[in-house]
């Protein structure tokens, strides 16, 4: 895996862990209950998936596989419209952002299967070899 991905995966964690402390703490008086659920929300898959990226690191040392290099970008890419959508959506009260959010679910699902994939054909006569 691409030391790039993997240390994306490593600020996306920061990064979800700041936010978690700013909606805690900036915005509990701020938004109403529902939007923090929607912000929290974005915090909790970004954090996942930050996770997902770092093991995806660590299984691609031992297995190498292009489809785990795949699963991370996609996550990555999940985190940014998924979360990002959700962010933007709670801090602008743009409520159309919410049409956004599904096509990072789509990316975070891809991205699962594309890391299912990967660890696949790791396993003897998994994959057709």
């Amino acid at each position: 895996m691409s030391p790039r991905l993997a240390a994306s995966g490593a600020v996306a964690g920061f990064l979800a862990v700041a936010l978690g402390a700013f909606g805690a703490h900036a915005l509990r008086n701020r938004l109403s209950p529902g939007d923090l659920a929607i912000f929290e929300t974005g915090v909790r898959y970004q954090m996942y998936h930050a996770l997902a990226i770092l093991l995806l690191a660590a299984i691609g040392a031992r297995w190498a596989s292009p489809w785990l290099d795949r699963a991370g970008w996609l996550f990555l890419v999940g985190i940014v419209i998924f979360s990002g959508s959700l962010y933007t959506l709670v801090l602008t009260g743009t409520r159309a952002w919410g049409a956004v959010t599904p096509f990072g679910g789509v990316a975070f699902l891809a991205g699962w299967l594309a890391a299912a994939w990967g660890i696949i054909q790791q396993i003897p006569g998994g994959s057709g070899r």
